[in-house]
């Protein structure tokens, strides 16, 4: 497939470079000279600089030939331009990133779809629905859901007291319909045979179905009591989407930021939820709204650095658990390193949803893990897929890809060797990011 991604900031570049590992067309088109040489000279795409919505760039042979434009610039108004523009060249889908709210909605999405914008995609409120899902699961670390929420992925810590710790995985007492798809390890992310063992401070990634993973919840560790109280360092957009689903789900929140106006606002978003004006370094601050008595202390300001800190601080205070959001993924291990309970990033967020549109057709749902070490793909199985009717034993898949759950008929399963794939069924496979092009082929 030829994609032409218009706009080489973080999410752009992310983007490229997944495709170009996929064996896709991939063209850059960017103004900026210094973001357009730092993806000429690092990945094997084509640019070209210029306007994503200009006339002129758009009709350039190699880009009116693209199957897909994905338009991730900073301006919102220019990625919807470029987008309409592109399906009257001939470009048959398009994406746009859109964080503005006033172009966000049922009807907005109606007249996108008019326009020619087949998917919109809000950075700031996916994240803010990724923070409040992993807070309504005390003990994950991420949380996953997909087949219509019948089967979850669940990331958790395995405590040194478990009693899943040092037992081959073969012989673990787990539920028919959970299984263990992936261990990270030192950094290192593993796809786990039965032969393997967990060890302390492992952090593993169960699926199945959301019950059973409920059941097995008291085996994972650090098991958190159910959060109640929220603190939300950062009013930005991803504070004031958090802090609105928080409440509605019935948490106590707060939220702290220095930027009046940003304050007045989300004040009057909040019915029951307060809002302080304030440095969140200020550590009498902190101390006087109960950062140490919070359940979870989320940390979302756009400085990586101030968030790690704002954390530290929190945990110093006696916070229960710390969530931070980070714009840099290379920072993702250090800070899981140095205490920080849970990081998520926006530019992964968005590049799940997007490659998900790219391979509409193969993959439902793709999340990326780990900083994109790993990733979670749901396939609906038909006529088109080569490994249908035949045993799972039987099929050469790659040593780091696993199929771990399978919904049949709206019923979950573990699948085993002898399981053959039907038409209509929905396979989760979980896979290192070395192994997603050949197990693709398979597919």
């Amino acid at each position: 497939m030829r994609v032409v991604i218009v706009g080489a900031g973080k999410v752009g570049y992310t983007l490229a470079e997944h495709l170009t590992e996929e064996d896709h067309d991939v063209i850059v088109i960017e103004e900026d000279e210094t973001r357009r040489n730092t993806v000429q000279d690092s990945l094997d795409v084509m640019t070209i600089q210029g306007n994503g919505a200009s006339p002129k760039v758009l009709m350039n042979p190699d880009v009116r030939s693209a199957n897909l434009m994905i338009a991730v610039t900073d301006s919102d108004e220019v990625n919807m331009v470029a987008c309409m523009a592109a399906k009257q060249v001939g470009i048959a889908q398009t994406i746009a990133r859109i964080r503005n709210i006033e172009y966000i909605g049922r009807d907005e999405t109606e007249l996108h779809h008019l326009l020619g914008i087949d998917l919109t995609i809000n950075p700031e409120h996916a994240t803010a629905v990724e923070i409040s899902r992993i807070l309504m699961i005390p003990a994950a670390l991420e949380v996953e859901d997909f087949a219509g929420g019948r089967v979850r992925l669940v990331e958790v810590r395995i405590g040194p007291d478990s009693p899943l710790i040092n037992i081959p995985l073969a012989e673990l007492n787990l539920p028919d319909n959970v299984l263990i798809v992936g261990i990270v390890r030192k950094e290192k992310m593993i796809i786990p045979h039965g032969s393997d063992k967990l060890i302390a401070y492992d952090n593993v990634f169960f699926v199945g179905e959301p019950a059973a993973l409920q059941e097995i919840q008291v085996d994972f560790t650090e098991a958190f009591s159910r959060v109640q109280k929220v603190l939300i360092i950062g009013a930005g957009r991803i504070g004031r989407y958090l802090a609105q689903r928080l409440e509605q789900s019935g948490m106590s929140v707060k939220v702290i930021d220095k930027d009046p106006e940003r304050c007045q606002y989300l004040a009057t978003l909040l019915k029951k939820g307060s809002v302080f004006c304030g440095d969140g370094t200020d550590m009498d601050l902190l101390t006087e709204e109960g950062a140490g008595g919070a359940d979870a202390v989320v940390c979302l300001t756009d400085d990586d650095k101030l968030n790690l800190l704002l954390a530290l601080l929190a945990k110093e205070l006696g916070a229960k658990r710390t969530i931070v959001r980070v714009g840099r993924t290379e920072y993702i291990p250090l800070l899981e390193k140095v205490g920080v309970d849970v990081v998520v990033s926006p530019r992964l967020i968005t590049a799940g949803v997007i490659l998900s549109q790219v391979r509409r057709g193969k993959f439902v749902a793709i999340s990326l893990l780990e900083g994109a070490k790993a990733q979670a793909m749901e396939i609906l199985v038909s006529e088109e897929t080569r490994i249908r009717n035949k045993k799972l034993e039987d099929i050469k898949f790659p040593r780091n890809c696993l199929v771990g759950a399978v919904v049949r008929n709206g019923k979950v399963f573990v699948p085993d060797g002898q399981t053959i794939l039907q038409d209509g069924d929905r396979a989760v496979v979980f896979a290192l990011s070395d192994s997603i092009s050949k197990m693709e082929k398979i597919f």
